[in-house]
């Protein structure tokens, strides 16, 4: 795998973002009506009489300040996150609250365990060895935000298109990256075709990894171990991922509970 580079900036950003970070109206019909069906789910439906009292809380007494994260109910709900600027995310980050949700206002989550890497402990897998060996593909840093985030929410191929990436979503996250407090990464073809990457936040010394995509067979895997190789050589200390898949768990993730 050829070395990693930094590209700059891309021309016309601001254009560039706003026809990628777009919903359609048939899009945000079909998000709604699939997230109503996720939270019906048996297994998440219990959920629900925790949302109602977050939502009741924040619609009658409302609240200028960050929920605690340990008053966090099934599901990690702690609160509605009406604000979504640089300031408010940094903050809410830095009490491992993240925002997400399907359908309504976005929550603010923190579950009572994370799935973190501790970078001395990361695993690749032999397979995963000899394919980055093959030098088909080339690793990029900040080279192409918006279209990592845009593709991250994209389709999957047999699968139902259900996102949390909401496009007000992605524009508070290109506002982190503008301040210096986003990433991401980007694995390109021998064709210079976007084939997978990820992104994440920064925040005193511990990366949040938000979500990852590929187009091409384990390009986001070999894309994600460099770019973990590269957080412990800039002095990171761990790489938070949330919730266990089965991609962070091949690699050590490791579930601890929420400081």
């Amino acid at each position: 795998m050829n070395s990693p580079s930094i590209a700059p900036d891309m021309p016309d950003a601001a254009a560039r973002r706003a026809a990628l970070f777009h919903e359609s109206p048939r899009d945000i019909a079909e998000r709604i009506a699939l997230g109503l069906v996720w939270a019906m789910v048996p297994k998440r439906i219990g959920r629900l009489p925790n949302m109602a009292r977050v939502w009741l809380r924040d619609t009658f007494l409302g609240s200028g300040s960050l929920p605690d994260p340990r008053m966090a109910g099934p599901g990690g709900i702690a609160g509605i996150a009406r604000g979504l600027s640089v300031e408010t995310l940094l903050s809410a980050y830095k009490r491992t609250l993240y925002p997400w949700g399907h359908v309504g206002p976005f929550k603010w989550l923190s579950t009572d365990e994370r799935c973190v890497l501790f970078f001395n402990e990361l695993h690749i897998a032999k397979r995963l060895r000899r394919q980055m060996r093959q030098n088909e593909y080339r690793v990029t840093f900040d080279a192409d935000f918006e279209g990592v985030v845009s593709a991250c929410a994209e389709r999957r191929p047999g699968r139902f298109h259900l996102t949390w990436l909401r496009p007000k979503l992605m524009r508070a996250y290109a506002d982190l990256y503008d301040a210096g407090h986003a990433h991401s990464f980007e694995v390109w073809n021998k064709d210079g075709a976007l084939a997978g990457g990820g992104y994440g936040v920064a925040v005193n010394g511990v990366f949040f990894t938000e979500s990852q995509f590929s187009r091409e067979s384990n390009t986001s895997k070999m894309g994600f171990t460099l770019f973990n190789w590269h957080l412990a050589k800039w002095g990171f200390a761990l790489n938070d991922g949330k919730d266990p898949t089965p991609t962070i768990n091949e690699m050590n993730f490791r579930m601890i509970p929420r400081s």
